[in-house]
Protein backbone atom coordinates (compact mmCIF):
# COMPACT_ATOMS: atom_id res chain seq x y z
CA UNK A 1 0.00 0.00 0.00
CA UNK A 2 1.29 3.53 -1.30
CA UNK A 3 1.92 6.28 2.14
CA UNK A 4 -0.84 9.19 2.20
CA UNK A 5 -0.16 11.53 -0.84
CA UNK A 6 0.29 15.22 -0.85
CA UNK A 7 -3.91 16.51 -0.90
CA UNK A 8 -6.05 18.99 0.69
CA UNK A 9 -8.82 16.51 0.66
CA UNK A 10 -9.00 14.66 3.69
CA UNK A 11 -8.48 10.89 4.26
CA UNK A 12 -8.26 10.75 0.57
CA UNK A 13 -5.37 8.04 -0.29
CA UNK A 14 -3.68 7.15 -3.78
CA UNK A 15 -0.91 4.83 -4.74
CA UNK A 16 2.01 6.72 -5.06
CA UNK A 17 4.58 5.80 -8.16
CA UNK A 18 7.89 4.04 -6.90
CA UNK A 19 11.11 6.40 -8.06
CA UNK A 20 12.72 4.85 -10.30
CA UNK A 21 16.51 4.74 -10.81
CA UNK A 22 19.32 4.32 -13.21
CA UNK A 23 18.57 7.41 -15.47
CA UNK A 24 21.70 8.98 -16.71
CA UNK A 25 21.61 12.61 -18.18
CA UNK A 26 17.90 12.96 -16.64
CA UNK A 27 16.59 16.45 -15.89
CA UNK A 28 16.13 16.09 -12.11
CA UNK A 29 12.46 14.95 -11.66
CA UNK A 30 11.76 13.97 -14.38
CA UNK A 31 12.78 9.73 -13.54
CA UNK A 32 9.19 8.97 -13.66
CA UNK A 33 8.82 10.43 -16.92
CA UNK A 34 11.74 7.51 -18.63
CA UNK A 35 9.91 4.90 -16.56
CA UNK A 36 6.76 5.15 -18.31
CA UNK A 37 4.88 5.05 -22.30
CA UNK A 38 1.71 7.10 -20.59
CA UNK A 39 0.42 9.77 -18.30
CA UNK A 40 -3.02 10.38 -17.01
CA UNK A 41 -3.53 13.55 -16.01
CA UNK A 42 -7.09 14.31 -14.35
CA UNK A 43 -8.43 17.76 -13.24
CA UNK A 44 -9.63 18.34 -9.44
CA UNK A 45 -13.20 19.45 -9.56
CA UNK A 46 -13.35 22.90 -7.77
CA UNK A 47 -16.28 22.94 -5.43
CA UNK A 48 -16.00 26.75 -4.79
CA UNK A 49 -16.08 27.27 -8.95
CA UNK A 50 -19.32 24.46 -9.08
CA UNK A 51 -20.73 26.69 -6.46
CA UNK A 52 -20.36 30.00 -7.56
CA UNK A 53 -19.11 30.22 -11.42
CA UNK A 54 -16.35 32.04 -10.25
CA UNK A 55 -13.24 30.40 -12.43
CA UNK A 56 -10.74 28.91 -9.75
CA UNK A 57 -7.18 27.88 -10.18
CA UNK A 58 -7.14 24.34 -12.08
CA UNK A 59 -5.14 21.81 -10.25
CA UNK A 60 -4.40 18.08 -11.85
CA UNK A 61 -3.29 14.60 -10.37
CA UNK A 62 -0.73 13.02 -12.96
CA UNK A 63 -1.00 8.82 -12.91
CA UNK A 64 0.54 6.36 -14.73
CA UNK A 65 -1.02 3.68 -16.39
CA UNK A 66 -0.66 1.55 -13.23
CA UNK A 67 -3.07 4.70 -11.18
CA UNK A 68 0.18 5.54 -9.43
CA UNK A 69 -0.06 8.85 -9.02
CA UNK A 70 3.83 10.61 -10.09
CA UNK A 71 2.74 14.40 -10.18
CA UNK A 72 0.58 17.39 -9.16
CA UNK A 73 0.20 20.39 -11.60
CA UNK A 74 -0.68 23.09 -9.97
CA UNK A 75 -2.14 26.64 -11.65
CA UNK A 76 -0.47 30.18 -10.50
CA UNK A 77 -2.56 32.93 -12.46
CA UNK A 78 -4.01 35.98 -11.20
CA UNK A 79 -7.35 36.44 -10.17
CA UNK A 80 -8.13 39.54 -12.79
CA UNK A 81 -7.24 37.51 -15.46
CA UNK A 82 -9.38 34.21 -14.91
CA UNK A 83 -12.41 36.19 -14.24
CA UNK A 84 -12.10 38.60 -16.75
CA UNK A 85 -9.69 36.39 -19.47
CA UNK A 86 -11.25 33.33 -18.86
CA UNK A 87 -9.28 30.46 -21.17
CA UNK A 88 -7.23 33.01 -23.01
CA UNK A 89 -5.36 34.36 -19.34
CA UNK A 90 -1.77 33.81 -18.56
CA UNK A 91 -0.60 31.33 -16.22
CA UNK A 92 2.30 29.12 -14.64
CA UNK A 93 1.63 25.78 -13.76
CA UNK A 94 4.28 24.23 -11.30
CA UNK A 95 4.60 20.18 -11.77
CA UNK A 96 5.91 18.78 -8.43
CA UNK A 97 6.48 15.47 -7.34
CA UNK A 98 4.59 13.56 -4.62
CA UNK A 99 7.20 15.44 -2.47
CA UNK A 100 6.22 18.49 -3.58
CA UNK A 101 9.41 19.28 -4.70
CA UNK A 102 9.59 21.02 -8.29
CA UNK A 103 10.39 19.30 -11.40
CA UNK A 104 8.48 21.57 -14.23
CA UNK A 105 7.20 24.75 -15.22
CA UNK A 106 5.09 25.43 -17.74
CA UNK A 107 4.45 29.27 -18.31
CA UNK A 108 2.06 30.77 -20.81
CA UNK A 109 2.70 34.86 -21.06
CA UNK A 110 -0.42 36.86 -20.37
CA UNK A 111 -1.16 37.71 -23.86
CA UNK A 112 -3.82 41.33 -22.89
CA UNK A 113 -6.72 38.39 -23.82
CA UNK A 114 -5.74 37.47 -27.50
CA UNK A 115 -5.41 34.31 -29.06
CA UNK A 116 -9.02 33.42 -29.67
CA UNK A 117 -8.92 31.87 -33.08
CA UNK A 118 -7.10 29.14 -35.37
CA UNK A 119 -5.41 31.81 -37.48
CA UNK A 120 -1.86 31.89 -34.96
CA UNK A 121 -0.32 34.81 -36.02
CA UNK A 122 0.98 37.81 -34.32
CA UNK A 123 -0.19 37.00 -30.50
CA UNK A 124 -2.10 34.24 -31.44
CA UNK A 125 0.11 32.14 -31.14
CA UNK A 126 -0.03 32.02 -27.56
CA UNK A 127 3.16 29.85 -26.77
CA UNK A 128 3.81 28.13 -23.72
CA UNK A 129 7.09 27.91 -22.64
CA UNK A 130 8.29 24.54 -20.93
CA UNK A 131 11.38 25.06 -17.88
CA UNK A 132 12.90 22.16 -15.69
CA UNK A 133 13.37 22.80 -12.13
CA UNK A 134 16.29 24.93 -12.61
CA UNK A 135 14.81 27.18 -15.06
CA UNK A 136 16.40 25.95 -18.18
CA UNK A 137 14.31 26.53 -21.29
CA UNK A 138 13.45 23.18 -22.24
CA UNK A 139 11.45 24.11 -25.06
CA UNK A 140 7.86 25.37 -25.96
CA UNK A 141 4.55 24.47 -27.72
CA UNK A 142 2.54 27.34 -29.69
CA UNK A 143 -0.78 27.39 -31.66
CA UNK A 144 0.20 27.13 -35.55
CA UNK A 145 -1.58 28.84 -38.41
CA UNK A 146 -5.29 26.97 -39.34
CA UNK A 147 -8.31 27.78 -40.96
CA UNK A 148 -10.51 25.53 -38.84
CA UNK A 149 -8.72 22.88 -37.20
CA UNK A 150 -6.82 22.44 -33.93
CA UNK A 151 -2.79 23.25 -34.87
CA UNK A 152 0.17 23.08 -32.74
CA UNK A 153 3.62 22.95 -32.97
CA UNK A 154 6.67 21.66 -30.24
CA UNK A 155 9.63 23.24 -30.51
CA UNK A 156 13.22 22.28 -29.14
CA UNK A 157 14.42 24.84 -26.27
CA UNK A 158 16.60 26.22 -29.82
CA UNK A 159 12.79 26.85 -31.02
CA UNK A 160 13.31 24.01 -33.77
CA UNK A 161 10.36 22.37 -34.63
CA UNK A 162 10.52 18.43 -33.74
CA UNK A 163 6.47 17.67 -34.04
CA UNK A 164 2.57 19.18 -35.04
CA UNK A 165 0.15 17.67 -34.01
CA UNK A 166 -3.84 18.52 -35.59
CA UNK A 167 -6.64 18.37 -33.83
CA UNK A 168 -9.93 16.97 -35.25
CA UNK A 169 -12.27 19.84 -37.29
CA UNK A 170 -15.25 19.75 -34.48
CA UNK A 171 -13.20 18.66 -31.09
CA UNK A 172 -16.37 17.57 -29.33
CA UNK A 173 -17.21 15.08 -26.62
CA UNK A 174 -19.80 12.85 -27.94
CA UNK A 175 -19.30 9.61 -25.68
CA UNK A 176 -15.71 8.87 -26.61
CA UNK A 177 -12.52 10.10 -26.41
CA UNK A 178 -10.71 12.96 -28.42
CA UNK A 179 -7.32 12.18 -30.00
CA UNK A 180 -4.75 14.46 -30.94
CA UNK A 181 -2.51 12.91 -32.62
CA UNK A 182 1.62 13.79 -32.55
CA UNK A 183 3.31 13.19 -35.61
CA UNK A 184 7.51 13.73 -36.30
CA UNK A 185 8.10 16.26 -38.48
CA UNK A 186 11.42 14.49 -39.10
CA UNK A 187 9.49 11.89 -41.07
CA UNK A 188 5.76 12.52 -40.74
CA UNK A 189 5.39 9.30 -38.67
CA UNK A 190 2.72 9.23 -35.66
CA UNK A 191 4.91 8.94 -32.26
CA UNK A 192 2.14 9.93 -30.00
CA UNK A 193 -1.10 11.05 -28.86
CA UNK A 194 -2.89 13.54 -26.40
CA UNK A 195 -6.23 12.59 -25.82
CA UNK A 196 -9.28 14.09 -24.12
CA UNK A 197 -10.74 11.42 -21.91
CA UNK A 198 -14.58 11.08 -22.18
CA UNK A 199 -15.68 11.44 -18.03
CA UNK A 200 -19.09 10.66 -18.26
CA UNK A 201 -22.55 13.01 -19.48
CA UNK A 202 -23.02 14.37 -15.77
CA UNK A 203 -18.92 15.33 -15.04
CA UNK A 204 -18.74 16.86 -18.91
CA UNK A 205 -21.97 18.69 -18.19
CA UNK A 206 -21.68 20.13 -14.93
CA UNK A 207 -18.09 20.79 -14.60
CA UNK A 208 -14.98 21.73 -16.67
CA UNK A 209 -12.86 19.42 -14.88
CA UNK A 210 -11.47 17.00 -17.37
CA UNK A 211 -9.50 14.21 -18.24
CA UNK A 212 -6.09 14.14 -20.65
CA UNK A 213 -4.05 11.21 -21.85
CA UNK A 214 -0.34 11.55 -23.33
CA UNK A 215 1.33 8.50 -24.48
CA UNK A 216 4.53 8.01 -26.63
CA UNK A 217 7.31 5.39 -27.05
CA UNK A 218 8.91 4.22 -23.93
CA UNK A 219 12.57 4.85 -25.14
CA UNK A 220 11.53 8.48 -26.33
CA UNK A 221 13.91 11.02 -25.03
CA UNK A 222 12.39 12.46 -21.60
CA UNK A 223 12.64 16.19 -22.28
CA UNK A 224 10.33 15.19 -25.55
CA UNK A 225 8.15 13.54 -23.16
CA UNK A 226 7.84 16.56 -21.22
CA UNK A 227 7.20 18.73 -24.07
CA UNK A 228 4.33 15.95 -25.20
CA UNK A 229 2.76 16.16 -21.37
CA UNK A 230 2.91 20.17 -21.83
CA UNK A 231 0.70 19.73 -24.85
CA UNK A 232 -1.82 18.55 -22.30
CA UNK A 233 -2.04 22.38 -21.09
CA UNK A 234 -1.71 24.15 -24.49
CA UNK A 235 -4.92 21.73 -25.76
CA UNK A 236 -7.16 22.60 -22.96
CA UNK A 237 -7.09 26.02 -22.51
CA UNK A 238 -7.16 26.52 -26.17
CA UNK A 239 -9.60 24.50 -27.72
CA UNK A 240 -12.09 22.86 -24.48
CA UNK A 241 -11.49 25.71 -21.93
CA UNK A 242 -12.62 27.64 -24.75
CA UNK A 243 -15.63 26.02 -25.52
CA UNK A 244 -16.82 26.00 -22.51
CA UNK A 245 -16.16 29.82 -22.19
CA UNK A 246 -18.13 30.37 -24.49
Amino acid sequence: MGKKAVTDQPGSQVQLMPHPGGFQNCPPGLEYMGAVDQLICKQEVSIFELLTGFEAKNKYRVFNSLNQQAYWALEESELCNRLFCGPQRGFVFHVVDNNQQDVLTIERPFLNCKGCCWCADGCCKYPIYVKDKAGRKLGMIRMMHSCWKPHFGIFDENEVMLYEIWGPCCPCNCGSDIPFPIRSVKDNEVIGNVSKVWAGTLKEIFTDADTYCVTFPLNLDVVHKALMFACIFQIDFAVFETQKNQ
